[in-house]
């Protein structure tokens, strides 16, 4: 027994020994050269820059409808609407809904006297609709404030507040109760 101590004593020290050699600093990793990341291409629908609106002297405007919300600018140009970087034809493709967007310029006589550009999010296309066309109403106001008697007497400018009603405890929808079962 007094071999098998000496011996597991004598691994011991060896073992404790050879640790601070094994301890040495590795070096540390040479640095990557960084690359020189180039801007994304512009393609032609995207080729408008939301920073040179601001600067050109737009007129901004924020329009709403159910859970819709639309940023638009407003500038004097050709009756170009895009909305989202794509044009109003690709974006809306109900005639329906096209014809509520050109709805104020044709209530004021601007036909082609406007270019629009519209950023809307939220909703589904017929609260996003409506949301640009709130937008563009506010903006052609704030553009050409005699504007507005014509805006307001056909309800443009007035935000439509009817949103969804939530859903109501032990119903299956807001208001739809439970068949009903006379046994």
């Amino acid at each position: 027994m007094t071999e098998t101590k000496k011996t597991t004593a004598a691994k011991k020290t060896t073992t404790a020994k050879a640790a601070p050699k094994t301890t040495a600093k590795k070096a540390a990793p040479a640095k990557k050269p960084t690359a020189v990341k180039t801007a994304p291409k512009a393609t032609a629908a995207a080729s408008v820059n939301m920073a040179n609106i601001k600067l050109s002297g737009a007129i901004y405007a924020t329009g709403k409808r159910k859970d819709s919300v639309a940023r638009v600018y407003l500038m004097p140009g050709k009756g170009n609407i895009i909305i989202n970087e794509t044009p109003m034809t690709e974006y809306f493709k109900r005639p329906v809904l096209q014809m509520i967007l050109v709805q104020p310029f044709d209530v004021t006589k601007r036909d082609g006297a406007y270019d629009v550009i519209a950023m809307v999010a939220g909703g589904g296309l017929s609260g996003q609709a409506g949301a640009v066309k709130h937008g563009i109403s506010k903006a052609l106001e704030k553009a050409e404030p005699e504007l507005r008697a014509a805006l307001k007497s056909a309800g443009f400018l007035t935000r439509d507040s009817r949103v969804v009603e939530r859903k109501h405890f032990g119903f299956h929808k807001a208001r739809r109760s439970t068949q009903f079962s006379k046994r």
